[in-house]
């Protein structure tokens, strides 16, 4: 896991140069013919990934976009009128059924797939009317790392080239830099705060609440701590009634309109003597985490990096084996 996490600038810099003619002839087909509605189809850290891409389409093209529940095709045989939509498939190893039942109910409904899968020769890879190879190459180790990163960043990418947005294509060709100074951050002091835990909440809002979610995900595969991820906002409703004194709860929180909820919401935690860990800014009473300065749709790419570097540390501390985690495998074939 270590060592796979820290691959990912270099996975991104090769994707971004292997990629670029793909990318610019997708865009080019997707203004020609524009969707009236984006799907994504993934599970796992993709899923998650797909809650990035989620944020980055609705607030930077408008246009709405959903996660489908692969179940629908997979199980329950329904078909879905997909004319006009494009479907954004998220997969690692690109092989999973009821995925691949998905991405094909989905055609058969008229759709546009766009595969972004790190494996050229799957499934998923064959069937997409494009791939978007993510580049990441071979990952051993259960905990998805760098393939997540890539998808992010092939998301990102994606999304810059299709806005036209000039200042965020140049901010996405910065990624790999950016993502080797977001492995160099010491977050150590989360280890020493949380190896003792066995329940925790982590916690973002807006395009941030993707990596709440991964992290979440990494902390229950790598470290066996129960952790749940919240919005923001939907913390304060029911799940505030569990945070007493020491819960611990890790925030991400990237500089945007966001922020200033986010604020509020630590300082609810802070009345409740949480043990805060903060990663983006600073809180009364929290432990902050050092953050790499970047445009705020890239920043939680880069707190997730750094916190990959933390829960490889945070689980052998745990005395557990983050590249095997019980009852898990690579590659999961849900029907």
């Amino acid at each position: 896991m270590f060592r796979e996490a820290a691959e990912a600038p270099a996975a991104v810099e090769r994707q971004l140069a292997s990629n670029r003619a793909t990318v610019e002839a997708l865009v080019q087909r997707l203004r020609r013919t524009p969707p009236r509605a984006v799907v994504t189809v993934a599970r796992g850290s993709s899923d998650n990934a797909a809650t990035y891409a989620r944020y980055l389409i609705e607030t930077r093209l408008g246009l709405l976009t959903a996660s489908t529940a692969p179940s629908v095709s997979s199980v329950y045989d329904s078909h879905i009128d997909m004319r006009d939509v494009l479907v954004l498939a998220i997969s690692q190893s690109g092989k999973s059924p009821d995925l691949i039942a998905s991405v094909e109910q989905a055609r058969a409904g008229g759709a546009f797939i766009a595969g972004l899968v790190n494996t050229p020769d799957s499934p998923l890879a064959d069937i997409a009317d494009v791939c978007l190879p993510l580049c990441a190459g071979p990952e051993v180790s259960v905990a998805a790392t760098k393939s997540c990163v890539t998808a992010m960043a092939a998301l990102a990418n994606l999304v810059a080239h299709w806005s036209g947005d000039t200042a965020f294509i140049n901010q996405v060709e910065t990624l790999p830099r950016l993502l080797e100074q977001a492995w160099a951050c010491d977050w150590r002091p989360a280890v020493d705060a949380i190896s003792a835990a066995a329940n925790m909440y982590v916690i973002g809002r807006g395009i941030g609440f993707a990596a709440a979610q991964e992290a979440a995900l990494k902390l229950k595969e790598t470290c066996g701590l129960h952790a749940e991820a919240f919005s923001a906002a939907e913390v304060l409703h029911g799940p505030m009634a569990l945070v007493g004194e020491g819960f611990p709860v890790l925030v991400f929180s990237q500089d945007d309109q966001s922020r200033e909820s986010v604020r509020a919401m630590t300082a609810r935690f802070s009345q409740n003597r949480a043990r805060m860990l903060v990663s983006g800014f600073e809180a009364q009473g929290a432990t902050s985490l050092p953050a790499v300065r970047a445009a705020p749709a890239l920043q939680p790419v880069l707190m997730l990096q750094s916190f990959y570097r933390m829960a490889e540390a945070l689980s052998r501390a745990r005395g557990r084996d983050p590249d095997a985690p019980p009852n898990l495998k690579k590659v999961t074939e849900t029907v």
